[in-house]
């Protein structure tokens, strides 16, 4: 792990989204083994040794996959890549940061600052993207992260109540707890006290927590990630085999590694092999036209909660990783979607026409005001009220 490639690695490791992450696996796994010890004894039974070994195997397999997700990465379009054919170039997307073209299926990250080939999205939770490459081994963390919760969280449970259960004396007028030994297993494998309890305690909310939170992740993941754009044609997503089983496959495979290279893809029949790109070149001259120019009138730091621009826009700044912008004023911005207290938006650093060079973000609304248009072009931002 030495050398550039092994710092970089480490430095991944190194931020919030991971951190919490394998502190969860970590707290809920040594737990729910403690636990297993403690109500299912493995060695004794073949019921206990099953439930121990399958508690092991979630934990191997969702932090192989985990780790899988994280350092193999989703893959890159090559520095400097242009189709075969330069005729095709037509149809695809420049990108000046990478200096080559955007292949089918791939998008710019400003977090890993590279194209993504077929980029799903920027995960925090193993800072990097989910795209070609891990796309498998991200889908099959959020099944398996779930599912192991979900044995730790009966692991828990009967814990907890067969610890408790045998811990109580029932008298003519009272119930007493004991905590300091069981009364009716002699065996004491693992102490379980106050301090033990509240530690099933906390793990079982964790576990509950992440079930739901992660549960819902891989039922969106799962679902087939077709975009669907309000044009008066119709679009018909070109890389939809028509089947389930036949999108699975492409993801999927013996070998663990997807089908393809990453930038030629198969069509369905009918389709264009460029189809999806040539709607999105459509989409981002439409989204130019419908942008609402703006000035900033105040000054603005691009803080992510700022105090001074309110309390409404302190308390509902964006819940996205999504960057802010910082404003002078007199800044000029195309915003091309807003909330009621923030907006989205390109800021022009060089008005030099479209070759200009613009940074995008989101920056509070009382810090701009609408420039004056002619009326052809005077509309709203998205979610923005014709008459403020």
């Amino acid at each position: 792990m030495g050398g550039p490639g092994g710092l970089r690695e480490v430095r991944r490791l190194c931020h919030w989204g991971p951190l919490v992450a394998l502190s969860v696996v970590i707290v809920c796994s040594a737990t729910a083994i403690a636990d297993a010890v403690l109500w299912y004894w493995p060695l004794d039974t073949a019921g206990g040794s099953v439930n121990f070994i399958m508690l092991l195997n979630w934990t191997v397999m969702i932090l192989y996959n985990y780790f899988n997700a994280m350092f193999v990465g989703p893959g890159y379009v090559p520095l400097g890549w242009t189709p075969e054919k330069s005729q095709d170039c037509m149809y695809l997307q420049y990108c000046k940061v990478c200096q080559s073209y955007k292949a089918p299926r791939s998008h710019h990250c400003r977090k890993c600052n590279r194209c993504v080939m077929k980029m799903d999205h920027h995960c925090p939770w193993i800072n990097n993207c989910c795209g070609y490459q891990n796309h498998a081994s991200f889908t099959l963390f959020l099944l398996l992260a779930p599912l192991g919760c979900i044995h730790a969280s009966f692991i828990f449970v009967m814990t907890m109540y067969t610890q408790l259960y045998n811990r109580i004396s029932f008298g003519w007028s009272s119930v007493k707890i004991d905590m300091s030994a069981a009364k009716r297993d002699p065996r004491t494998i693992i102490p379980f006290g106050l301090s033990a309890f509240a530690a099933s305690l906390f793990a079982l909310g964790l576990a509950l927590g992440t079930t739901i939170a992660v549960g819902m992740l891989f039922i969106i993941q799962a679902k087939d990630r077709i975009q669907y754009y309000q044009t008066d044609e119709t679009f018909i997503f070109p890389y939809d085999m028509g089947s389930k089983w036949k999108n699975f496959k492409q993801v999927f495979t013996w070998s663990g590694i997807p089908e393809g290279d990453g930038l030629d893809w198969p069509v369905r029949e009918g389709c264009h092999r460029y189809s999806l790109t040539i709607e999105q070149l459509k989409q981002k001259a439409d989204k130019r036209v419908r942008s609402v120019r703006y000035r900033a009138i105040e000054d603005y730091s691009g803080v992510c909660c700022p105090v001074t621009k309110g309390v409404k826009t302190f308390f509902t700044t964006p819940c996205t990783e999504e960057p802010r912008i910082a404003l002078s004023k007199g800044d000029l911005i195309l915003a091309t979607r807003g909330l009621k207290h923030w907006m989205y938006g390109e800021k022009i650093l060089n008005s030099a026409g479209d070759g200009g060079i613009r940074e995008r973000g989101w920056f509070p609304r009382k810090c701009v005001e609408k420039c004056q248009y002619d009326s052809e072009t005077d509309q709203p931002v998205d979610g923005e009220k014709k008459s403020r």
